[in-house]
């Protein structure tokens, strides 16, 4: 078991980052006080512990694509969870290669052996706003302009459009961003990426989920969204800040015409059902079979583990429904997600500071690793964990 504990470096960083970025030209970013997360403080990594994470991601990410088998058989389906109504837009998005990962957030802990893959947000990561831009405008605002730091993010994202944009140049560059229409931090998430994507040269419109009127017959045919008074158009790139597993649980229907769509080319979809694989669970104990004892991973199964693990639902979300054991049960977070399949991971201490906060890496990965966050809480860490900026020294 991985009991040593790296110890986290602080350094005062303080100012007022909510007008430092209202002065970079990104006010909608702090409308949902996402300013608010950062503490004062900084996280401090040597350019070594730094480049180590970014390499994780990379070394993380080959290592998925490789597990996944050729044909990707039903068996392996089972295995990862995945619905089986999505099972054949999972199979096309993987074999095509037009349907383009935009970027997914690796979950990584520090420890004394290097950086442990904890788990792949592929699907829908959030905590943009922060990384690509609260923390970088926080250097401004602690007066540190000439501090480094990776949070290259957002000039990542860019490409990333760009990449998708042209390989699907038989498209109009209409894109339409989507999401759950309760949600500001989601909505907020998507007008960074809506930023990004007008850089890469697309025409972007943000609306919620709900919003979106999907037609599968007759001219038609394909996704539309009111942009004015009256007026309608048709979007034949989507981003979907709604889970896929969500969809084929919650709305089959919806689930079935996006399908049909896609293997018409009225639309492609971002990120592609083929992350699904990656964002399940299954997969941490699916890549200790196929890489057992690799130093970048934590051994998982889907039986319980002897001593002290972590047990995780599938496709849990923010904290919900995990539990510590050892032996006994140490600590179990409600959630809505008793009920899905489990996996079994072995647990692994997070650094900790002086004050007793534990602190996760995020490493945002966008055709590469390119950005570093990271989220403090004492205990686990949840959507409610508060985000601090890095300095690379």
């Amino acid at each position: 078991m991985l009991n040593n504990k790296v110890s986290i470096r602080l350094q005062p960083h303080t100012g007022d980052v909510e007008t430092a970025v209202r002065g970079l030209g990104w006010d909608w970013c702090v409308e949902d006080g996402c300013a608010n997360y950062v503490p004062g403080e900084a996280v401090v990594v040597t350019e070594k512990e730094a480049d180590a994470l970014l390499e994780a991601a990379n070394t993380l990410y080959d290592m998925m694509v490789q597990s996944v088998p050729n044909d990707v058989p039903d068996a392996f389906l089972k295995v990862l969870g995945i619905p089986e109504n999505l099972w054949k837009l999972v199979r096309q998005s993987w074999n095509d290669d037009r349907h383009w990962h935009l970027y997914g957030r690796f979950d990584l802990a520090q420890t004394p052996e290097g950086p442990k893959l904890l788990e792949f947000n592929a699907d829908t990561a959030t905590s943009i706003p922060e990384t690509a831009v609260v923390q970088w405008a926080s250097l401004a605002a602690a007066g540190k302009h000439s501090a480094n730091q990776y949070s290259g993010l957002y000039e990542a994202l860019v490409e990333q459009f760009r990449t998708w944009r042209m390989m699907n140049n038989d498209l109009a560059p209409a894109l339409l961003l989507t999401y759950i229409g309760s949600s500001a931090e989601d909505e907020t998430n998507c007008a960074v990426l809506a930023q990004a994507a007008q850089e890469a040269g697309f025409d972007t419109h943000l609306c919620p989920i709900e919003d979106v009127n999907i037609t599968t017959e007759g001219a038609e045919k394909g996704v539309w969204a009111q942009v004015g008074a009256e007026q309608w158009r048709q979007f034949p790139f989507l981003f979907k800040l709604l889970p896929w597993e969500q969809i084929a649980w919650e709305e089959p229907q919806l689930c079935d015409s996006l399908t049909q769509l896609v293997r018409s080319r009225n639309v492609i979809i971002a990120n592609p059902a083929y992350t699904l694989l990656f964002q399940s669970k299954g997969m941490l104990a699916w890549l200790w079979k196929a890489y057992p004892y690799h130093p970048l991973l934590l051994e998982a199964d889907l039986e319980p583990l002897s001593g002290k693990y972590i047990r995780k639902p599938y496709f849990g979300r923010e904290g919900q429904s995990i539990e510590v054991v050892d032996k006994v049960r140490v600590t179990k977070l409600e959630g809505e997600y008793d009920q899905q399949q489990q996996v079994y991971q072995r647990w692994c201490d997070l650094p900790e500071d002086n004050k007793g906060y534990s602190y996760q890496a995020g490493v945002f990965w966008a055709a590469e690793g390119c950005a570093i966050g990271f989220r403090r809480e004492k205990g686990i860490i949840t959507n409610l964990s508060q985000f601090v900026p890095h300095l690379v020294e």
